[in-house]
């Protein structure tokens, strides 16, 4: 027996639309029940008693049966490849079901009273209407219960040979006619939905296919940019190291230039690297804003004052109004978004100028930063906040960055809770806004650091390294500020140097040879001296789970390429804090 006539798309739609049935089955089935035997109570004459209880038994039996298999099927579960057979098994059972309510009208129309048959004749177009929201999700199962019952109710009413009873059958006729038309209605409606709701799941299964790539993309990018920033930062820093050891040493003219040139191209590598590093920071989730007051002219001044020189040489005209605002918020953070916004707007600008201003608004402090630049379509100002996009750049010159800016702005800016948005015409400028609270605290002037002027004479470092021009580069520099310096480039190495000589503080990379790292450097160290050990770690791994773990450890970290000056400023501050302590 085959249904290709019902035109069904595959198994996996015919499988719910049988579970559609299967599963109201019960709810409609039932209720005939009560009806089965009102109609025996009612049509019962000493004459039919045997054949009304006869339908009865077998009436009953088709319908519990329905009942019972549509539970059997649900519970063990409905597969597409059993579909056609299911569907064979139901469309029998239910053919018998009509066979069995179309014998009413046999056994019942021209052997009761008038009241008596138009009872038969109500609840049989009562089963045959009631049909319709039960097996219209499959056409033809519907046929197969409504042309038996309706096939032998009107040979049985033209069989009569009375006109009332003839006009009964045109009326079924027509009666069927409209409910045929109904179901056919009906079901073309259920397996629209059918039909619409598996294609939204596999449009959600695209979607999260194609998130799950992007997810896989992202973290392979991550782990590259992760992994290259490392090796590239162990050079930069030894070189940097070196070159402010060497600044330190008797030079000619020719070759302290020579020295500062090579010192402008390894801080610009650094600044590169290090934007690489801001990013990676804001990508891990790892930086934590610390809201305090303090008063947005003193950023904008310093700003200013960095940024500038940059624009003049372009021959563009730099400007800033002054506010008295005091924010409340990280002051930092702050300064990151607005510098890599002001950074911005110089690099894609190439005449007029740039204006950096604050304005208040509904208790905030905008900040907008304009320019006269190449302006942003409309269609690419959500692009340009992804990383690695720029507009105008197609050749990738260094000297128009990474692509990386706008990306950490708004990476920092969702951080700290800041609106910024973006107006932008083509050919005529851009206008960057970030919204910042205002505060209702006084700013309060913070202590004077006793590390600025701490000397670092005759404090014994211990270097752990496992590139041997870092532990050089960093061993000559410690010893140009007085410090007694030993290295080691593995843990037993350093815990062996240790046990000869107490370190006064420890200076450990993050990725060590083996396996190792830093952390657990320190930890060894700390259990053979004690936790109270001064330490601190110096890495060029930007991997987001490293950022992460080495936050969690509560042991500072810097990055490398580190400045001579942030190196030193950082060991003081270490050994002031454990001052502090033993005081």
């Amino acid at each position: 027996m085959r249904f290709a006539w019902l035109r069904l798309a595959d198994d996996r739609i015919l499988i719910e639309q049988l579970r559609l049935i299967y599963a109201n089955m019960t709810i409609t089935v039932v209720p005939t029940f009560p009806a089965i035997f009102l109609l025996v109570w009612t049509l019962g004459q000493p004459g039919n008693w045997g054949s009304l209880l006869a339908w009865t038994a077998v009436v009953s039996a088709t319908n519990a049966y329905s009942i019972f298999d549509a539970r059997r099927q649900l519970a063990r579960g409905l597969v597409a490849g059993d579909a056609r057979r299911l569907l064979r098994r139901l469309v029998l059972s239910i053919f018998v079901a009509g066979l069995s309510w179309g014998a009413l009208a046999f056994g019942a129309l021209g052997n009761t009273t008038a009241v008596g048959s138009i009872l038969v004749i109500s609840v049989l177009a009562g089963v045959s209407g009631g049909s319709v929201g039960l097996f219209a999700p499959v056409f033809a199962v519907y046929v197969a219960f409504i042309a038996p019952l309706v096939g032998l109710t009107v040979a049985r009413l033209f069989q009569l040979d009375d006109p009332a009873y003839a006009a009964f059958g045109f009326i079924a006729l027509f009666y069927i006619g409209t409910l045929i038309t109904q179901s056919y209605m009906a079901g073309r409606a259920v397996l629209a939905a059918i039909n619409l709701r598996f294609e939204n799941l596999e449009l959600l299964a695209k979607t999260e296919a194609a998130q799950k790539n992007a997810e896989q993309a992202n973290a392979a990018k991550s782990k590259f940019l992760a992994a290259a920033s490392h090796d590239l930062r162990q050079p930069i820093h030894a070189q940097g190291l070196f070159l402010e050891v060497l600044s330190h040493t008797p030079l000619s003219p020719h070759q302290a230039e020579v020295l500062a040139s090579a010192r402008l191209a390894s801080e610009a590598s650094g600044d590169m690297l290090n934007t690489l590093l801001d990013f990676s920071r804001v990508e891990a989730g790892v930086v934590e804003p610390f809201a305090a007051p303090f008063k947005l002219q003193t950023l904008l001044y310093k700003i200013e004052n960095d940024l500038a020189p940059v624009a003049n040489a372009k021959g563009l005209v730099y400007r800033s109004r002054e506010t008295s605002a005091v924010i409340h918020s990280d002051a930092s953070l702050v300064e990151m978004v607005l510098r890599n916004l002001v950074s911005n707007a110089i690099r894609y600008t190439e005449q007029g100028g740039v204006l950096v201003a604050c304005r208040l608004h509904h208790g905030m402090a905008v900040v907008e930063v304009w320019d006269t630049g190449i302006g942003i379509a409309t269609e690419n100002q959500l692009e340009i906040f992804r990383e690695f996009h720029q507009l105008g750049n197609p050749e990738r010159d260094r000297r128009k960055g990474l692509g990386l800016g706008l990306a950490i702005a708004d990476g920092l800016a969702k951080t700290m809770g800041h609106a910024l948005t973006l107006s932008s015409v083509p050919g005529r400028g851009s206008v960057f806004r970030l919204a910042l609270p205002l505060s209702v605290r006084p700013v309060q002037l913070a202590p004077a650091s006793a590390a600025a002027h701490a000397s670092l004479a005759e404090v014994r470092v211990l270097v752990i390294d496992d590139d041997d021009a870092v532990l050089a580069a960093m061993a000559h520099l410690l010893r140009s500020w007085g410090c007694a310096v030993t290295t080691a480039d593995s843990i037993e190495q350093a815990m062996a140097q240790a046990r000869k000589s107490r370190p006064d503080v420890v200076l450990s990379d993050y990725r060590l040879r083996g396996q190792q790292t830093g952390l657990e450097a320190i930890t060894g160290l700390r259990g053979l001296l004690g936790d109270q050990l001064p330490a601190m770690m110096i890495t060029g791994d930007t991997a987001p789970d490293r950022l992460r773990e080495t936050l969690g450890s509560g042991v500072p970290l810097l990055h490398k390429p580190v400045a001579p000056e942030q190196l030193y400023q950082a060991l003081a501050g270490l050994l002031a804090g454990r001052q502090a302590v033993g005081a």
